[in-house]
């Protein structure tokens, strides 16, 4: 069928290009951070900001890896419980993978916020140079990241499916479809990381957005939470980013391996991804500008590395085509998939672009009616994509689609990391009193450009998302054990048979998913009160207990980390209760009703999902709600098709189902009065006379919120906040 026969197509054959790729953009990783090392940070005042800044990034990291490190050993518990005993399901195999999955993850953030703080000051220093200088540096930073996000996942995935798919001379024998099953785990792992990540750092980020206290104006170097913002960016659109792509990524190859109905099709993903290492670092090697390059023409540069990579993603899956199918017809709708995703997050970024830019210039009563047609562009696209290749490859082509979208990933997250280099330099140079005018023209330039480019990487990542969350959808329903009878003849597996859109269950499911984005999207979007109220106590109390510091002494300055540390604390703790929702309902669901429910709670989700966080991009919840959705899709889709063996047909575990949706009840409900009410009640006295007014008249602001809940008997939230002591500001974006 192809150069390859289907004997010749081994574990070491499939692992083979993806492995290559991996060592390729781990290569590509150390001549871009040779290139930004080898860059000068400057003296004086540049450089003492910027190590408070990548103080305040470890802080983050410290803090959020230590609320990580519980929560996944809790789960990789639950998962050797849940799945030992069910036949073929490899309890220890998924834990292992699903462990391995989250260290790779949070390692991503990690990697990516450090080279991005080290990159900004980097940035300002060129922009002394010239503005081709500072997009150099700027956008090598960013491009770090992105490869190492692609190396990494690309490396782990084909690792543990040779490890796992070659028999390791025993008679407990593996095949490669055990493999892929493993390596779900992996995915679930990638997924729980991303739902800190990517929640908690938009959270953290759009809270301390604007930050001013006390008259001091948000790139005040006397206002803590001016350095902290700062953090905020690299959180937000790098770790948080970063981890969400990430997660689709190997959840996307993922789940188009578990469809597969042979070794080919089971290869083909692997492949992709590996040729798609290559085509990102072409179409990195396009970007540059001139000197006098206007922002457009920034813009324009950042845009053609995407389509250059697209291009040649979309030229080297020839080379596949021929080798894996020797160019026949099955090859080429493959080949048309794959196309059709590349060709479909082109244009999802650039209508998400376009209607962030458009936001920017109406009048504020018009936002919401533009929210809701900005939905219109990615539900056609995307329906469009799952018409298209199913036609062409049922739902094995769709998720070829997924991994197509998301073959050019290096690039686009680069330039999506690119944002908030370019911003934490302008930043910098705002807060430095040596820098010229025109090194703030500068590096105010890239980061407008900047803005452009985050929004192109967002749209790509709502598209990756909801193909991936599909894809891992069709992967649960083909591996439910929920049997049939056909002409006498018993289908061990047959639940899309029975999933009719008349079944009562089936809608129940599609009800109750459709309302979990609204709730997580809510309870997100809440939070961010909450750490703005946190991160305006901690600067108040530096201005009141440093000495020196509201004056502007040279000696006195600011803990930035303190504040970094405390909205920390406080977003990862909002995460928790939209994290027990979304892990936990779906577990509930499908073991209380059944596995129908279950799948009808995922297609709601989906939909819902999808036009929900388009319409809100385009709001002042962008760097929240949206990300929060995309996670959420693909984090219940990831948790299902996991635990796929332990769910059964309608009621017959009913009784586990109570006693887990019991669970949730208890675990959401402590979460909400400890999180919500007790947190408020601490840090909310109601009289003290020693606070200062700004303090107190924040308190009552804060009590105007119970639980999350408006309360009528506090009177109006925005007296006391009125008077300039302690506001937000429009964000920089």
């Amino acid at each position: 069928m192809g150069l390859l026969d289907d004997e010749d197509i081994t574990p070491l054959v499939v692992v083979s290009v993806p492995f290559l790729g991996g060592l390729l953009g781990l290569g590509m990783v150390s001549a871009l951070l040779a290139r930004v090392r080898a860059a000068t940070a400057g003296t004086g005042d540049q450089v003492v900001f910027a190590d408070q800044i990548s103080a305040g990034v470890r802080a983050f990291l410290i803090v959020e890896n230590t609320y990580l490190t519980p929560v996944v050993a809790v789960c990789a518990a639950f998962i050797v419980a849940a799945l030992q005993g069910h036949e073929g399901a490899g309890g220890w195999q998924t834990m292992l993978c699903f462990v391995c999955g989250a260290l790779l993850s949070a390692s991503a953030g990690w990697a990516g916020m450090t080279i991005a703080t080290e990159a900004s000051v980097k940035t300002t220093e060129a922009a002394k140079h010239g503005l081709s200088r500072a997009l150099e540096i700027a956008f090598a930073g960013g491009a770090v990241a992105g490869f190492y996000v692609v190396s990494i996942g690309i490396l782990g995935l084909s690792i543990l499916l040779y490890i796992f798919a070659v028999p390791q001379g025993s008679a407990d024998t593996h095949d490669m479809f055990d493999a892929i099953r493993y390596l779900r785990g992996l995915a679930l792992g990638a997924s729980i990381v991303a739902l800190f990540a990517r929640v908690a750092g938009g959270i953290y980020s759009t809270a301390l957005a604007g930050k001013v206290a006390s008259n001091l104006q948000e790139d005040d170097p006397r206002n803590a939470a001016a350095l902290a913002n700062n953090v905020g960016g690299c959180v937000s659109n790098i770790s948080g980013a970063g981890a969400d792509l990430f997660e689709s990524f190997v959840c996307a190859i993922v789940a188009c391996a578990s469809l597969a109905s042979s070794a080919r099709e089971v290869c083909l993903p692997f492949w992709i991804a590996g040729f798609g290492v290559v085509a990102t670092g072409g179409g990195v090697f396009t970007v540059s500008t001139k000197d006098d390059a206007s922002q457009s023409d920034l813009e324009r540069a950042i845009r053609r590395g995407i389509y250059a990579a697209a291009a040649l993603a979309a030229a080297l899956a020839v080379i596949w085509v021929q080798v894996l199918f020797d160019g026949n017809r099955i090859g080429w709708r493959y080949f048309a998939c794959h196309v059709i995703g590349i060709v479909a997050g082109v244009l999802l970024g650039d209508a998400t672009e376009y209607y962030t830019a458009a936001a920017r210039s109406v009048r504020p009563g018009q936002v919401l009616g533009l929210g809701m047609l900005s939905g219109f562009p990615p539900a056609v696209i995307i329906s469009v994509v799952v018409l298209a290749c199913h036609g062409a490859g049922g739902a094995y082509g769709i998720a070829v689609s997924a991994v197509g979208m998301l073959s050019t990933l290096g690039v686009v997250l680069g330039a999506h990391a690119f944002a908030p280099i370019a911003d934490n330099a302008a930043s910098i140079a705002e807060m430095t009193p040596r820098c010229t005018e025109e090194v703030r023209r500068c590096t105010d330039t890239l980061d407008a450009a900047g803005n452009a480019s985050a929004a192109a990487g967002e749209g790509l990542g709502l598209g990756a998302a909801v193909l991936t969350a599909i894809s891992l959808l069709n992967a649960f329903v083909a591996d439910v054990p929920v049997a049939c009878t056909v002409s006498a003849i018993v289908i061990p597996r047959c639940l899309a048979d029975s999933m009719h859109l008349t079944d009562s269950t089936v809608i129940a499911g599609l009800i109750i998913g459709a309302i979990l984005p609204f709730v997580f999207a809510a309870l997100s979007t809440l939070s961010v009160g909450k750490v703005a109220g946190a991160a305006g106590v901690e600067v108040e109390r530096q201005l009141r207990a440093i000495p020196g510091l509201l004056e502007g002494r040279d000696e006195a300055a600011c803990d930035s980390t303190a504040c970094v540390t405390a909205c920390t604390k406080s977003s990862l703790n909002q995460t928790v209760l939209p994290g027990l929702i979304a892990v936990l309902t779906p577990i509930s669901v499908g073991l209380l009703v059944g596995a129908r429910c279950l799948g009808g709670l995922l297609a709601g989700t989906v939909a819902s999902g999808l036009v929900l966080a388009a319409s809100m991009r385009t709001s002042h919840a962008r760097d929240v709600s949206p990300p929060a959705i995309n996670v959420l899709m693909k984090l219940a889709a990831a948790v299902s098709l996991v635990l796929a063996r332990v769910f059964r047909d309608d009621w017959v575990d009913w009784w586990r189902g109570g006693l887990v949706l019991a669970l949730e009840i208890a675990l959401c409900g402590a979460t909400w009065y400890y999180v919500w009410v007790l947190a408020e009640d601490l840090e909310s006295p109601e009289e003290d006379t020693e606070t200062p007014a700004a303090n107190r008249k924040l308190a009552q602001g804060k009590r105007t919120m119970r639980g999350g809940i408006p309360n009528p008997d506090a009177g109006n939230p925005d007296e006391g906040l009125r008077d300039g002591s302690l506001v937000k500001r429009s964000t920089r974006v």
